[in-house]
């Protein structure tokens, strides 16, 4: 039990070294899992593009199941580590068993949903063909297993509520690690194809999964007791995980409609050409955002457990810290993309026809590396809202980012102003530039009046 209560102590302690000791394996964790989403796309392109598309068109259904499991998991990690805070060790148990059944129940009807309707859908978004047939085999081998997807994340988050963040990081690093290694066993050498892609996505996530509950229930050495034989359940939590995990899931979707609309922009602005640039552009921002996304994570344990203790000024210092160890970060990130532009897109513009669009993938780098500094400022300050309970100001803070200022910056430079290209990508910056602004001052007014109403 030690490592456990290692992680609640340092959960309650010096909250700089709190959310330094949780991002930092929550940002190996999340590098682990992004780098995996990349190479599984060129194991199964080796296929060809209809096995490319297949397993394209199924990644609009995963994503909404991802975006409710990664929202649930949200809101369970908020409600535990308030309950760890508050030193309610029966309560915060509570919580996670309730948070269990919940995704026990929610995963058995997104199931069942989705198996019958699941060819509709993909019939809805165009799919026809092999590339239906493909996406339909590869479906109905994965979506029987939602239930594995959404109790590891479940399972993930109470880790990170009891600071056990190298656990947490292990069920992740461990499942991509083992996709990785699976999916050209089961793709070319037992020539299973887009199934064989699906088998090694289900039983790495099994093999996690495991992992989390032979913890849990078998050796039984984490700080909490989640035996169900052990406390009544106080379904009180089940609403108070509901009003932090709903709008966390609908903040998670907010972000793939905006992705989705940024690249009609970007194919208005200069067709295919501009919708090629983008795409290559962005998956080096996204790895820029990696490591906010794993300080992102610790704040919301940290914060909600000085918020559960009453410590508003242990809440503050969390959230300060997280926003300036994020800046710095996102500072050093862009002058890295600057720096190297001309070499990142070389990655992506090598071929005789990919050279004609190598000088706008350069321009594109330059200007949305800039995007990177202000992200801590409206990330952390909507995971903080997340760890106080406050749900749906985390969602508004999202939403005002990616649908409304990203998405009407763009529109008014490349439909008003005819900018073209540049455009999209100074629409994009000013967007979130202007949201940091707005997100961090009313994060900070949140915590002033929180301060405050601790005096009275």
């Amino acid at each position: 039990m030690e490592t456990s209560h290692k992680s609640v102590a340092t959960l309650l302690g010096d909250p700089k070294k709190a959310i330094l000791k949780i991002s930092g394996p929550m940002m190996l964790a999340m590098f682990m899992q992004t780098l995996y989403n990349l190479v599984d796309a060129i194991w199964v392109a080796g296929l060809g593009p209809n096995a490319l598309a297949a397993v394209g068109g199924f990644f609009p259904i995963f994503m909404i199941i991802i975006s409710l499991a990664t929202g649930l998991g949200i809101g369970t990690n908020a409600v535990v580590a308030q309950r760890i805070g508050a030193k309610d060790k029966s309560g915060a148990e509570s919580a996670a068993k309730v948070a269990i059944l919940l995704v026990l129940m929610l995963g058995a009807g997104v199931t069942f949903l989705s198996l019958i309707s699941i060819k509709s859908a993909l019939i809805l978004m165009g799919q026809t063909g092999e590339v239906l047939t493909l996406c339909l085999q590869y479906s109905y081998i994965v979506l029987p297993f939602t239930i594995v997807f959404m109790l590891t994340n479940v399972a993930n988050a109470i880790l990170r509520a009891e600071g056990d963040a190298k656990r947490a990081m292990m069920v992740i690093v461990i499942g991509s690690v083992l996709n990785v290694a699976l999916d050209p066993i089961f793709i070319y050498l037992l020539k299973l194809g887009v199934a064989g892609a699906a088998y090694a996505t289900v039983i790495s996530a099994a093999v996690s999964l495991s992992m989390a509950m032979y913890w849990f229930f078998i050796r039984k050495d984490m700080y909490l007791d989640l035996s169900f034989r052990k406390n009544q359940l106080d379904f009180s939590f089940l609403w108070k995980i509901l009003s932090i995990g709903i709008p966390a899931s609908l903040a998670q979707l907010s972000m793939s409609i905006a992705i989705f609309i940024l690249n009609k922009f970007a194919s208005i602005a200069a067709g295919a050409k501009g919708l090629a640039v983008f795409t290559s552009a962005w998956r080096i921002i996204n790895f820029g955002t990696v490591p906010m996304l794993g300080i992102s994570a610790a704040v919301t344990s940290v914060v909600g457990a000085a918020y559960g203790a009453g410590d508003m000024n242990k809440l503050e210092k969390a959230h300060f810290y997280a926003i300036k160890l994020g800046l710095m970060i996102g500072i050093s990130v862009m002058a890295i993309v600057q720096i190297f532009s001309k070499q990142i897109a070389f990655l992506f513009a090598y071929s005789r026809e990919g050279s004609a669009i190598f000088n706008d993938i350069v321009n594109a780098l330059r200007v949305l590396s800039l995007f990177l500094p202000g992200t801590p400022f409206g990330m952390l300050t909507s995971a903080m809202f997340q760890g106080i309970g406050h749900g749906v100001k985390s969602l508004i803070v999202t939403i005002f980012r990616t649908i409304i200022l990203q998405v009407f910056f763009c529109w008014f430079f490349v439909s008003v102003m005819k900018v073209g290209l540049q455009g999209v990508w100074w629409g994009i910056v000013i967007g979130n530039l202007t949201n940091a602004v707005v997100a961090f001052s009313w994060g900070k007014s949140v915590i002033r009046k929180l301060k405050n109403s601790k005096r009275v």
